[in-house]
């Protein structure tokens, strides 16, 4: 017997994410994550845990109180202005659901991450996309206009490009009946926080993750600062749908992260100098590579198409990111791993272009 009950099932799109391999020798630059271990820190909370494991049998603390508090003091904000996710994308997808209500369209760039159109399909939000210039570059007065709000990640991705603070001021202050979102996944690694921002303008979201600067991909932890208003009501939808977003080893794992600040400017300084020197190398090359305020580049060259390349470097066992969509479907977007792993990445590519 046919039912109907197929007519009811979601139609959707999903998020596809970096290609996965099982082969331990395969070189994965493909998915922005950081190639350096977490701090020595997060490796004792492992280890207490190995120890002592009674502590899982009761439920996590559903306020994340150790890490809100690590975190509000890292960044000179109050606990009730800080509020944590399964990564970032659990915290976005929160932020949509509890910001974007109205009947107009949410305003976000025609290249970024794609993950926000997935939301909008599944949460049912209206959107509408803002084209980027010819050079990838997000103008603020584009986003003039009526809109049920904003969300733009700053650096954004794939195309690694910043923008300054005036640039937020000048959106946010152009929009005060809609809440502006800044996704900040890849701040750490030469942009400027709108995290001060968020104590003048209460409408004003600032998202990040530990998944790139802090290496606990992993771990999916994410975190929002903005105003108690809007903390307030992301708690509310949080209690809404899952009391305890956080399990108990990563809300110590988080709180062991953030307070190892010397371990993190390491990495992250570590991951900026070898950016800098392949971005140099490529260049050489014959590729144009944008000026990356991220953990990754974002490069095309001038004879060979990208991909062509792509799949030169696959059989090569290294994987970059490849995006067959409109506009950008002759870049490639190159995370920054180890020196050694992209001095093979490079040796490749010379092999590629004989």
């Amino acid at each position: 017997m046919q039912g109907s009950w197929r007519e009811n099932l979601i139609k959707i799109k999903p998020y596809v994410a970096g290609e996965q391999s099982n082969d331990k020798d395969m070189i994965k630059l493909n998915a922005n994550e950081n190639p350096y271990p977490p701090s020595p820190q997060v490796k004792k909370v492992f280890e207490k845990y190995a120890q002592n494991s009674d502590g899982l049998k009761k439920y996590p603390n559903s306020d994340s109180i150790i890490l809100k508090d690590a975190i509000a003091q890292r960044y000179n904000v109050n606990r009730n202005n800080v509020f944590v996710g399964n990564g970032s994308d659990d915290v976005i997808a929160l932020s949509f659901m509890a910001f974007f209500n109205s009947d107009k369209p949410i305003l976000y760039p025609d290249i970024t991450y794609s993950f926000y159109p997935v939301w909008c399909s599944l949460i049912r939000i209206p959107y509408k996309t803002i084209p980027v210039d010819e050079n990838f570059e997000i103008h603020a007065e584009d986003y003039y206009t009526e809109n049920g709000g904003i969300i733009i990640p700053n650096p954004n991705a794939p195309t690694s490009i910043c923008k300054p603070l005036d640039f937020v001021i000048d959106i946010v202050e152009h929009n005060p009946d809609s809440v502006v979102i800044i996704d900040e996944a890849y701040v750490d690694f030469g942009g400027e926080s709108a995290v001060e921002l968020t104590k003048k303008y209460e409408n004003l979201l600032v998202t990040q993750t530990f998944s790139k600067s802090r290496s606990l991909a992993g771990m999916r932890i994410g975190f929002a600062i903005g105003s108690e208003e809007l903390i307030a009501t992301l708690e509310t939808v949080k209690n809404s749908y899952n009391s305890y977003v956080m399990d108990s080893i990563a809300l110590e794992v988080g709180t062991a992260s953030v307070n190892d600040e010397e371990y993190f400017k390491k990495c992250v300084n570590k991951v900026i100098a070898t950016r800098e020197r392949v971005r140099e190398e490529l260049i050489a090359l014959g590729f144009d590579v944008k000026k990356s305020a991220t953990n990754f580049l974002f490069a095309t060259h001038k004879e060979y198409s990208a991909k062509e390349i792509f799949e030169y470097l696959k059989t090569k066992k290294i994987f970059i990111r490849y995006f067959n969509v409109p506009r950008i479907d002759n870049y490639l977007r190159i995370s920054i791993g180890r020196d050694e792993e992209m001095d093979k990445m490079i040796a490749a590519m010379k092999e590629f272009f004989i």
